[in-house]
């Protein structure tokens, strides 16, 4: 069985599929954003890549801040909704109810089992998007998604995207412990 060269588009790693909050003008945003992962542990720093041509680009530059909310699996056709949509063509303000946290241009979907409220600490600016780099300022769950304190990946039940093939994805089985799984090798 041989390797075969697909081209530069073969992205098949699934992304975590979230809602990209912000807000400009005093009216809350939000975007599908797939693009997006934890940089750094302490502090706690989570990248989102967002295009030039879309209204929150300009929205987080004004404002130096953004949230990464977590949809459920079940809210998949408004997720999806968000990302087709401009915010400079349609007001999406009223789509979600606001859980106001502690940063004033980060608004957190109380429908989303999880929102991370995000300060901008640093940006840079590639060909078609801009990388923000942002601290997570608090992250806000429902009651419900936790035990022991603690987002279980089951009751939050996050959807990937996959890219080239566009398509959404759940969360699987537990197939083991991360930095324990390996020790028997040793």
């Amino acid at each position: 069985m041989g390797k075969i060269n697909i081209g530069v588009q073969g992205f098949t790693m699934p992304m975590p599929q979230t809602i990209l909050g912000c807000r400009q003008g005093g009216r809350s945003n939000f975007m599908a954003l797939a693009w997006t992962t934890r940089v750094n542990y302490n502090p706690a720093l989570i990248m989102a890549s967002v295009g030039k041509k879309h209204f929150s680009n300009s929205a987080i530059k004004e404002s130096g801040e953004f949230s990464i909310n977590i949809p459920s699996s079940d809210m998949i056709e408004i997720t999806d909704f968000v990302g087709l949509v401009s915010g400079s063509q349609l007001d999406k303000s009223e789509l979600f109810t606001i859980h106001e946290g502690t940063l004033e241009n980060a608004p957190i979907i109380a429908e989303c089992p999880m929102g991370l409220e995000c300060k901008v600490i640093d940006s840079m600016e590639l060909p078609n998007d801009t990388l923000f780099v942002g601290e997570v300022i608090a992250t806000w769950c429902n009651e419900e998604v936790l035990s022991e304190g603690i987002p279980d990946v089951k009751k939050v039940d996050p959807f990937t995207l996959t890219m080239p093939d566009n398509r959404y994805w759940t969360v699987g089985e537990c197939i083991g412990r991360a930095w324990h799984e390996g020790k028997k090798l040793k």
